[in-house]
């Protein structure tokens, strides 16, 4: 019995892998006729298995496999001056969608070191990449929609925002008045915060312009004469998710609301000091002015609900709050540091 050669052997395995793999593959000659295809590649295209032999690549189907740059690609990868990595290539035929093809070649060793062959793995990408551009299509328009959504939203804040203000101005009580301008203070807050929404990627908000735009409009509602009383923002380059900002947002409107009413009373101007900084998830907040300080004894107002906010957004934030002596004036700082201990002694926001 005579011993099979080593090479034949070799090229039979080769010949059997290609047969029956999963992926659409051709084992081609260096001359790009097909020595095989696997049983995957003739289902994928549509092409009877039997009429395979002996054909000339560009002769699959009914020619369209004839692809001059496809050619020009696998002779130079023939030669080994160059080979295919996931090149991209349409395939056209009649009457038929346009599938979008991923190929790849490489020269195969069968056993025969005086010949070349070169083996096509093709991958259809069609259906994924129409899958990934509808992705991307409903990623851009739930942006749009988002946006738009937000817009809105801040559109009908800064209406009803305006109802609470004109309804101020017609009610007799003073106390009804506080209550209803306060509301308009909080709403405006909130306001603001759309708006930054609006403009912001990611949905994410920049706290630096967040907090410029809610002060410009407090002091815009809160303070007659700008020559006298002034807010400044000092914020650093943090960015929060947006449930975080209005946490962020309402206690600095609480904050602000309660300085402007209390700290300035018997002096001719004043400033309010807003600083945020933040370092990995560590972060600062102070709301600081230079009025007259922390009243005690007697002239301590009582706790209200400005307070009562202050002290729950914290607490959901797992902040600490701190009372000081700004020398003159009070300092009120909130930080995150891990676990938080709340102190409710500082000035009430009423």
């Amino acid at each position: 019995m005579s011993k099979v050669p080593k090479a034949h052997f070799e090229a039979a395995s080769t010949l059997a892998v290609v047969v029956l793999s999963n992926e659409p593959l051709l084992f081609l000659s260096e001359d790009q006729k097909v020595i095989a295809a696997s049983t995957s590649f003739c289902r994928a295209f549509e092409i009877n298995s039997a009429t395979i032999p002996g054909k000339y690549l560009s002769e699959l189907g009914d020619g369209e496999w004839a692809m001059p740059k496809l050619a020009s690609l696998l002779k130079a990868t023939a030669s080994r001056s160059a080979q295919i990595e996931a090149y991209d290539i349409d395939l056209k035929r009649p009457h038929q969608k346009t599938r979008n093809l991923v190929v790849t070649a490489r020269t195969l060793d069968d056993g025969d070191k005086d010949r070349i062959r070169l083996l096509l793995a093709v991958t259809d990408v069609t259906d994924a990449r129409a899958e990934a551009r509808l992705k991307d299509d409903l990623v851009r328009e739930k942006a749009i929609l988002l946006q738009e959504v937000q817009h809105r939203v801040a559109n009908s804040l800064q209406i009803i925002a305006s109802v609470l203000m004109q309804s101020a101005r017609r009610v007799q009580s003073e106390e009804a008045r506080g209550h209803l301008q306060n509301a308009h203070h909080r709403v405006m807050s909130i306001a603001a915060l759309q708006k930054q929404l609006s403009t912001s990627k990611g949905g994410n908000v920049g706290l630096r312009t967040y907090f410029k735009q809610l002060c410009e409009s407090l002091g815009a509602s809160m303070i007659a004469d700008p020559d006298r009383l002034s807010i400044s923002v000092t914020v650093d380059d943090s960015a929060v998710e947006a449930d975080v900002s209005v946490s962020l947002g309402l206690i600095v409107t609480e904050l602000v609301i309660n300085s402007l009413k209390h700290a300035f009373s018997d002096q001719p101007t004043g400033t309010i000091a807003i600083d945020y900084n933040s370092t990995g998830t560590d972060w600062t907040l102070s709301v600081i002015d230079n009025g007259i300080g922390i009243p005690t004894g007697g002239d301590a107002p009582r706790a209200g609900l400005g307070t009562s906010i202050v002290e729950a957004l914290a607490r959901n934030l797992q902040g600490e709050i701190q009372l000081s002596d700004a020398n003159p004036g009070t300092s009120v700082t909130i930080s995150h540091r891990g676990a938080s201990e709340l102190l409710a002694d500082f000035r009430p926001a009423t």
